[in-house]
């Protein structure tokens, strides 16, 4: 899994993104979800993870969807800024 640290790099990495994102991509990327049938797999292979009976292949590809869904939440964060800017205090 990414550590605190990975994470944080990502988000630094991403900010100038939310300085060229117009409002309605960054609308676009707020609504971004998984697929049914990806979320399912990811469900199914979270059970699985839980019970102690997933294979290493089934830990790559749960792993492979955390971090798919770690990136999206970090690009949706930075869309949130452009579609919610902070109004001056």
């Amino acid at each position: 899994m990414k550590s605190v640290s990975d994470t944080t790099a990502l988000e630094k990495l991403f900010r100038p993104l939310s300085r060229s994102l117009t409002v309605e991509l960054a609308r676009a990327l707020v609504n971004l979800q998984a697929d049914e049938e990806t979320q399912a797999r990811y469900e199914t292979l979270a059970e699985q993870r839980t019970q102690g009976s997933l294979t290493p292949p089934e830990h790559d590809e749960l792993e492979a969807i955390v971090r798919a869904n770690t990136l999206l939440g970090l690009l949706k964060a930075e869309a949130l800024l452009v579609v919610n800017p902070a109004r001056p205090a």
